[in-house]
């Protein structure tokens, strides 16, 4: 074994999350006797005239050795711990006896498809394991990953994402779940790694790379049943004048869908921030404009270091668009009840591309469970309702596409950067708003909820501050909840109905007479006078504080 080969990285990938990134198209399951959750922290090339060894937690590639050639490497990466073992079969016969010693042995077995290369299956891994979190397995797919972009740019098209580097070689590609979607150019570029030189003869007579060296703009390719090629897009990555690479996205079963070239644009910027990390040309520039776009979010940062940092004027109108959503929320879609567990990085990701194809400046961040968007150097002429329409995009299309019921706040107008505290504070103040009042839309900007807002703000105040609640009402709640009782309840209804005794009643379904007696009682247990508006006031405010409080 070559001990240069081994992945010097620190950070470990599930075998589950690998094989997402690998996909089918690549690899197939032999044996997992130990499952698919075993963590792999590195990757090592094994062979023929090696000794076999292995490391623990290693992804173990046995180069040269089919059939039983390959029972010794199976057997040690067993006996040394060894995550998981990759070889190549020359028939079923090979896969029955090999798959009895990986059981045996305690370890993974994949096989790799007979027309992929060892080159390929080695540089994806390593990828994988470059772009995961040092010590957590469990997400494979970092900030950085490629390959999640590919896939939410898949979900956003409709179509089949392969993601290029500048000389047209493979570097991330979406998951299908139905190979016959795939045409011939993306099996075979898939396969060999790189786009086979007649198709690309093709495209460049066709000036498909002459447009994409030149523009910034979307292009389309016809499909050509006779050269297996189905209709694509096409947009190339950029970094200022340079080219790092290009999205392809093929379409498969169903059209690709309306917005995709806008989707595809804002694909490529992001992309773009993607390659010239993984160049590590400006991997410090990136951790640092996270620094100071947080700093400046939270106002503990002035905002000439990040204008300073990348170029932006901080004189110009900005704004703080906000994002947050329930991981375990249910709600209702066109197919029925759905209650998605996704994480930060793909709605990230979504929220990225949309975004970028609307605003190139624009900066996206994640701080605890809330996503933020900022918008600097935007037009003078600006207005509220064009910042609603692009965060309504983005909220439409994670119901659309991801199934996500996801909320958007729109920050106030700022002059300049300096006063982007003040904008991201009142984003987070509807979204609060949102999460306690109950508020119905997906979307608001302060004057849309302001009633909300403030009433929002007034019952966090009395939840902080026990003092300033009226006894009475305290008692009545715990009587409630002593006897089960119902005259919490009735009374707030009563108040909202603004004293309706009838649509009181037909809201709670008990007769008028029943509610009459109900507040009675209330007056009664508690001293409460009903006809004085002040306790009216305080009631209405404090019988909506969360039963806990």
């Amino acid at each position: 074994m070559d001990p240069a080969a081994v992945s010097p990285t620190a950070a470990s990938i599930g075998l589950r999350q690998l094989l997402m990134v690998l996909g089918d198209s690549l690899v197939e399951v032999q044996a997992a006797p130990a499952g698919l959750d075993v963590e792999i922290r590195g990757v090592s090339l094994l062979d023929p005239e090696d000794p076999p060894t292995a490391q623990p937690g290693e992804l173990v590639l046995v180069i040269g050795a089919r059939g039983r050639a390959a029972f010794p490497a199976l057997r040690a990466a067993g006996r040394d711990g060894a995550a998981a073992v990759v070889v190549k079969l020359d028939g079923p016969g090979q896969a029955a006896a090999l798959t009895e010693t990986a059981a045996e042995a305690g370890v993974a077995l994949l096989s790799l498809r007979s027309e992929a290369r060892w080159e390929q299956v080695n540089a994806l891994a390593r990828a994988a394991l470059d772009d995961a979190p040092p010590g957590d397995p469990g997400h494979g797919a970092g900030e950085g990953d490629l390959f999640a972009l590919a896939q939410t740019t898949a979900i956003l098209t409709s179509g089949i994402v392969s993601i290029e580097d500048a000389a047209n070689r493979m570097l991330a590609y979406s998951r299908t779940t139905d190979s016959d979607e795939a045409d011939d150019l993306r099996r075979r570029s898939i396969l060999g790694w790189q786009g086979p030189e007649g198709y690309l003869a093709k495209l460049r007579e066709w000036g498909v790379f002459q447009h994409l060296h030149s523009s910034d703009e979307v292009i389309g390719i016809d499909s050509h049943p006779e050269l297996g090629i189905r209709r694509r897009l096409a947009v190339a990555i950029r970094s200022g004048d340079r080219q790092l690479g290009t999205i392809w996205v093929q379409e498969g079963s169903i059209p690709l869908s309306e917005r995709s070239r806008q989707a595809l644009l804002g694909a490529a910027r992001v992309a773009a921030l993607h390659l010239v990390r993984r160049r590590r040309e400006l991997s410090d520039d990136v951790t640092l404009t996270r620094t100071l776009l947080a700093g400046l979010l939270e106002g503990s940062t002035g905002p000439q270091p990040l204008a300073t940092h990348l170029g932006f004027d901080a004189t110009r109108p900005a704004a703080v668009l906000g994002f947050s959503y329930g991981a375990t929320e249910a709600y209702e879609t066109p197919e029925g009840v759905a209650a998605p567990e996704l994480t930060h990085t793909e709605v990230t990701n979504l929220v990225s591309v949309h975004i970028a194809a609307r605003h190139r400046s624009a900066l996206v961040t994640q701080v605890d469970s809330r996503i933020y968007v900022l918008l600097p150097q935007l037009p003078r002429g600006i207005d509220t309702d064009t910042l609603r329409g692009w965060t309504q995009e983005i909220t439409d299309a994670a119901r659309r596409h991801l199934g996500l019921p996801l909320r958007g706040s729109v920050g106030c107008l700022v002059p300049g950067l300096r006063d982007v505290p003040e904008s991201r504070r009142e984003a987070d103040r509807i979204l609060d708003a949102m999460v306690s009042v109950g508020v119905t839309v997906a979307v608001a900007a302060l004057p849309d909820i302001q009633a909300e807002v403030l009433v929002s703000e007034m019952l966090t105040l009395l939840s902080a501050h026990p003092e300033i609640r009226d006894p009475r009402l305290t008692a009545l709640v715990s009587h409630d909840s002593r006897h089960q009782g119902r005259l919490a309840e009735t009374l707030l209804t009563y108040l909202n109905s603004l004293g309706d005794i009838r649509a009181a009643a037909a809201q709670l379904h008990v007769h008028p007479n029943t509610l009459r007696y109900r507040l009675r009682r209330t007056e009664e247990l508690t001293g409460l006078d009903l006809s004085r508006p002040d306790q009216r006031l305080l009631a209405m405010l404090q019988l909506r504080l969360p039963p806990t409080s």
